[in-house]
């Protein structure tokens, strides 16, 4: 247990420093950007001398690493800067936005992890039999097939059936309401990622299914459907679990796209928005969201493999 929480400290304390990383990546890259962020926030008709007292009250004037520092401030106390005219903030649309990313996402991911786990055992338990290869088919199909190619199928296929545009209701005043109109969506993020991990999930519990303390279990009279739930699965998710933490990076970058073609509120919606319109600030904020998310969501789900895998914690 104390190599355990050792190693969720050193995961946690490791923390900060990526995402100071990301910070550093994501302002000086924005810096590089011909827009001045000037007009960024006035818009295109404000005029030269509106513009100069602009970059002089907002230390646009300063040494680039003078306004790293600001930005860092900023970031800080939850000031991720204004856009528009009106000084729109930036960090209130970003929490608008964010949760229906985050919504999204983990929809995507339960159907690809629903999907995988039952497929990748079926494929399994029938090894090279008729069920295992038609699953192997279906598994690269679904690995070779885009998200926003199938979102536009499924848009067509389910026309008048399945809502496609329109509102988001609220999940706890609509739940249904907010099931069907995140399902397509889902689906569209999650069958690659299924696809995946349908053949990662398959591979591993072959290898476990072939060990010996299965034989010895099955060989005891321990009936197969026992060992499988008990020992083989558990011992076999190890692997699909590490993948599904570096597919998580696909999922938001995914959903980013997906919530564009059936107009969902999200990140990518704002981000579409931001560069329509020129809004500097705003890209840069929900491009530093969606990276510090990432970050986070690995740590999790690598704090999760920890607990998982016991053979870490001895390390």
């Amino acid at each position: 247990m104390n190599n355990l929480i050792r190693l969720i400290i050193n995961r946690i304390i490791w923390l900060p420093v990526m995402v100071l990383g990301v910070t550093i990546l994501v302002f000086f890259i924005m810096s590089l950007s011909p827009i001045d962020p000037a007009y960024s926030v006035l818009g295109e008709n404000a005029t030269e001398e509106q513009a100069a007292v602009y970059r002089q009250m907002n230390g646009l004037n300063d040494p680039i690493i003078v306004q790293y520092g600001n930005f860092l401030l900023g970031l800080f106390q939850g000031d991720l800067g204004t856009y528009g005219a009106n000084g729109a903030s930036v960090t209130e649309r970003v929490m608008q936005a964010l949760p229906v990313t985050l919504q999204l996402t983990f929809m995507g991911l339960v159907f690809g992890v629903i999907v995988a786990l039952v497929l990748g055992v079926v494929s399994a338990l029938y090894r090279d039999r008729w069920p295992d290869q038609v699953i192997r088919v279906f598994s690269i199909a679904c690995i070779a097939t885009p998200s926003f190619w199938l979102a536009v199928l499924l848009i067509l296929a389910f026309q008048g059936v399945l809502p496609a545009s329109g509102k988001l209701p609220d999940f706890f005043v609509d739940p249904s309401g907010w099931f069907l109109r995140m399902l397509l969506p889902a689906i569209s993020l999650g069958v690659p990622v299924a696809g995946q991990l349908t053949r990662v999930v398959r591979t591993s519990m072959v290898e476990e299914l072939d060990k010996d303390y299965v034989r010895t279990a099955l060989g005891a009279g321990i009936p197969k459907s026992v060992v499988v739930a008990r020992n083989v699965l558990r011992n076999a998710l190890i692997t699909p679990v590490t993948v599904l933490g570096l597919r998580i990076g696909y999922l938001i970058g995914g959903a980013v796209i997906i919530e564009v073609i059936f107009n969902l509120p999200g990140m990518g919606m704002a981000i579409v928005s931001g560069i329509q319109s020129n809004y500097l600030y705003l890209v840069q904020g929900v491009v530093l969201t969606v990276a510090v998310a990432f970050i986070v969501i690995n740590i999790i789900v690598d704090m999760l493999y920890i607990l998982i895998d016991p053979r870490i914690r001895s390390v």
